[in-house]
């Protein structure tokens, strides 16, 4: 049986670079770096070596990264973090209501806490309007926060624009660039954000390790207590394999950008258009444009996206859906729910996320799959059934159908 693996949104292999940089630090190089001695020394050097190429991969500076569990501690430590150390200045926050749920439970906890905030709506392509961030802007605003890309349906926000605005009212900016890194050209010397967070395992790298840029100057204050590492923003002993690997995972993923996202981006466009194509009722989900290279999310009428996501597995497959299970309940995606979908429609998405190494046979062999596996659940689906005669109606009556799905 084929095996497939296309949800590189939710993580993706370790480049085998990216292992073999770590390997030494399993072992050899076992020393503390906080110690004064020449382990700890050899473990220091590989601990600044690490912080350099990842500031230089972003264009920061190397006193600008704070080293994290990943994206969802970076997520915590730049919101929490600027609301502690600004709350006599302010306590309204504002961010999107596609967000990810590392940013979205975040505030929510903070709103129980007497932080007032503000979630910008999104157009039908899950994009923010930079007009309603001016609007909702209030003087005791402290933090904008709206991911990069989205991790669902993979739209690319205008982050330059909003982190402007935020700048010209004198209002921290931060993203969760999680999804961003790798796939579309970034440069902290020309973008105007405060802060940004990132994970490992989204460009090839090891799980369990992040980072938080913090622009020189901006006011943060520490979660965490117990050492002086990170600046002492980040305490404990750091996870030294974890980091060298990062440093090497984003040294590659910056490299050739360019190349990569137009050639991926052209395998995401024939994935799209087969589907189109070849599947009636199905819907793209997110900008037909500006998103990332490798993400296609489509909603499939009259099918549950869980089924499908079944039954791709059962064909060596690997993908997700747009529900998520929580409590012991499907619901529908938050993100698909912002950009105005139903819960039907919501309920039938399913997140195709492209990788290095996936092929053009690989996308035409699943494009099949999901062909018979929606025909065959739709022919378990009365609705569908109904939906059927309908246009069989129509035709007999001399009316010309013409299915046209929005995008």
């Amino acid at each position: 049986m084929k095996r497939i693996y296309l949800d590189h949104g939710a993580t993706t292999p370790l480049h085998p670079e990216v292992l073999e940089a770590m390997l030494p630090y399993f072992g050899q190089v076992f020393g503390n770096p906080s110690s004064v001695h020449s382990f700890g020394r050899e473990a220091r050097r590989a601990l600044d070596e690490s912080r350099e190429k990842t500031a230089l991969a972003l264009g920061a500076a190397p006193e600008e990264i704070i080293f994290t569990s990943g994206g969802t501690e970076a997520n915590n430590l730049a919101i929490q973090g600027v609301a502690e150390a600004l709350s006599a200045r302010g306590r309204h926050l504002i961010t999107s209501a596609v967000e990810h749920h590392a940013v979205l439970d975040t505030v929510k906890a903070l709103g129980k806490r007497g932080y007032a905030v503000t979630l910008l709506p999104v157009d039908g392509c899950g994009m923010v309007n930079p007009g309603d961030l001016k609007q909702a802007i209030r003087d005791d605003t402290v933090l904008v926060s709206v991911m990069t890309a989205n991790n669902e349906i993979g739209t690319v926000q205008p982050i330059e624009d909003l982190a402007r605005i935020c700048r010209e009212r004198g209002v921290y900016f931060h993203t969760d660039a999680v999804q961003a890194i790798g796939n579309i050209p970034l440069n902290l010397k020309e973008w105007p954000v405060d802060l940004l967070s990132l994970s490992a395992h989204k460009f090839y790298g090891p799980k369990g390790v992040g980072a938080l840029f913090v622009r020189r100057g901006t006011k943060l204050a520490k979660l965490a207590f117990g050492g002086g590492q990170e600046r002492k923003m980040r305490p404990g002993t750091e996870n030294l394999p974890g980091i060298v690997g990062l440093a090497k995972a984003i040294e590659l993923a910056v490299t050739d950008i360019p190349a990569r996202s137009t050639s991926m981006a052209a395998l995401r466009d024939h994935l799209i258009a087969s589907l189109m194509e070849q599947i009636e009722k199905v819907r793209l989900n997110g900008h037909p444009v500006q998103r990332l290279p490798g993400n296609v999310n489509v909603s499939v009428s009259y099918v549950e996206g869980e089924s499908l996501l079944l039954d791709l597995d059962l064909k060596g497959i690997a993908a997700s859906s747009g529900s998520a299970c929580t409590s012991g309940s499907l619901e529908a995606s938050h993100v698909l729910m912002a950009c105005g979908l139903d819960h039907q429609t919501a309920h039938g998405s399913l997140r195709l996320t492209l990788g290095h190494g996936n092929t053009l046979e690989e996308v035409d062999y699943t494009v099949a799959t999901l062909k018979e596996s929606v025909a065959r659940l739709r022919g378990m689906s009365s609705l569908y059934k109904s939906y059927r005669r309908e246009v069989d109606k129509s035709r007999h009556a001399g009316e010309e159908t013409i299915c046209i799905t929005k995008k």
